[in-house]
């Protein structure tokens, strides 16, 4: 697999060297873009020498020949050629030109003509990184689906101490493989998935039920699974050819809760993201219900609720992650069920949204935490949602890992 690795103009550019080492241990090739600034910093030699390949520095090369006709194209070759692209490190002003479009040379060019995932890791003074403008342009590119690697705190160049400083290199490369499906940061780790609709049996022939798919569930359970997790699929029927997961089929919520409760204790994280009935039929005829020219009343009683039952059963380190599809009022609602069903997580989404909810291959979600906190996303493929779900898994994991140290 290929990354091309962006190198803009700031003290820790020097990093960037060591970084092009530790892509290379992950087996990928590196394809290294310089910016005018970050060249003041380093010398395109030596990410030449590390890369083994030619450093791309500009959008137009030395007029000789077609030599510049070559390389005013070679953008787009290289977007369509790489599986990932990292901005390490990524300046103030790159941010700010990414966030706003702007395409004034062969890195902010590439960024918009590329359609691999993007990987930002920010460096700079305290209080650029704390500025409303830079803050601003962060949301932009989360909200369009960049992996921020947020900076570190500690002793600057500047000689100021606070947050700024690029995030460790490993930091960065784990979540560059994470966007490409080779990082093993869930190794060790069993992940509990639900997924699709369950079915309420009204009579042998008839059943109530709703229009998901399972295409959201099955897809992070791929993604957990690329990941190196143990995963647990406990899926509601579906048309889906199922991950090489351990799957457990199921066709009501009584069975799902069952499957749920059976295999929780085994797992770390339990991601919740089927669509439960939440009535079923009081009564259940023993032979079909026959046509006739009367009207019929079903009654129905409610189902357990599941989510609130597995935050009941949590041990204190499981990590409990559920989703809410709403038709109205999405983030009230989902305020309240995070913090009604004890989450660490939810995932919103409006399913009348276009491109959006049951049997599309896309997804446009909000992320909400316990403290209110919200992170929109912009529309992007259900894999692409599996993993910056994962992502903020892993990064809730290490904070509360830490915060136990």
């Amino acid at each position: 697999m290929r990354v091309a690795l962006g190198v803009s103009g700031g003290i820790a550019a020097y990093k960037s060297a060591e970084l092009v080492r530790l892509l290379q241990d992950r087996g990928l090739e590196v394809q290294v873009v310089m910016t005018a600034g970050a060249r003041e910093f380093v010398s395109p030699l030596t990410f030449a020498a590390l890369s083994g390949r030619k450093v791309i520095t500009g959008m137009f090369a030395p007029a000789s020949g077609d030599a510049n006709v070559e390389s005013a194209i070679e953008h787009i070759a290289v977007a369509q050629s790489i599986d990932a692209l990292v901005i390490a490190p990524a300046t103030a002003d790159v941010l700010a030109k990414i966030a706003h479009g702007l395409a004034d040379d062969f890195l902010t060019t590439l960024v918009l003509a590329t359609r691999a995932p993007i990987i930002v890791a920010p460096a700079m003074n305290v209080n650029m990184w704390e500025n409303p403008a830079t803050v601003d342009n962060l949301e932009v590119l989360r909200r369009r689906g960049a992996r921020i690697v947020d900076p570190a705190e500690g002793y600057l160049a500047c000689g100021m101490v606070g947050a700024g400083r690029l995030a460790s290199l490993e930091s960065i490369v784990d979540v560059v493989c994470g966007a490409l499906g080779l990082a093993d940061d869930l190794k060790g780790e069993t992940v509990l998935v639900t997924a699709g609709p369950t079915e309420e049996p009204i009579d042998p022939v008839r059943y109530l039920s709703n229009r998901s798919s399972g295409k959201m569930g099955y897809a992070i359970a791929e993604a957990a699974r690329r990941r190196g997790a143990h995963v647990i699929l406990v899926s509601g029927p579906t048309h889906l050819e199922p991950p090489a997961v351990k799957v457990r089929r199921v066709r009501t919520a009584e069975e799902m809760a069952a499957a749920v409760f059976e295999n929780q204790a085994e797992a770390g994280i339990v991601i919740m993201s089927a669509a439960v009935a939440d009535f079923r039929p009081a009564r259940v005829e023993p032979g079909k219900i026959k046509r006739s020219g009367h009207p019929r009343t079903l009654e129905l009683e409610p189902t357990e609720d599941i989510l609130a039952g597995v935050s009941r059963r949590r041990a204190p380190d499981q990590l409990v992650v559920g989703f809410a599809a709403e038709t109205d009022h999405l983030l009230e609602n989902a305020r309240a069920k995070v913090v009604a069903k004890g989450l660490d997580l939810l995932v919103a989404n409006d399913v009348t949204a276009e491109g959006a909810g049951f049997d599309v291959d896309t997804n446009l979600v909000t992320f909400v935490f316990p403290d209110g906190r919200t992170q929109p996303l912009e529309r992007m493929s259900k894999l692409d949602v599996a993993g910056r779900l994962l992502d903020e898994i892993v990064a809730l994991r290490k904070a509360r890992a830490a915060a136990v140290l």
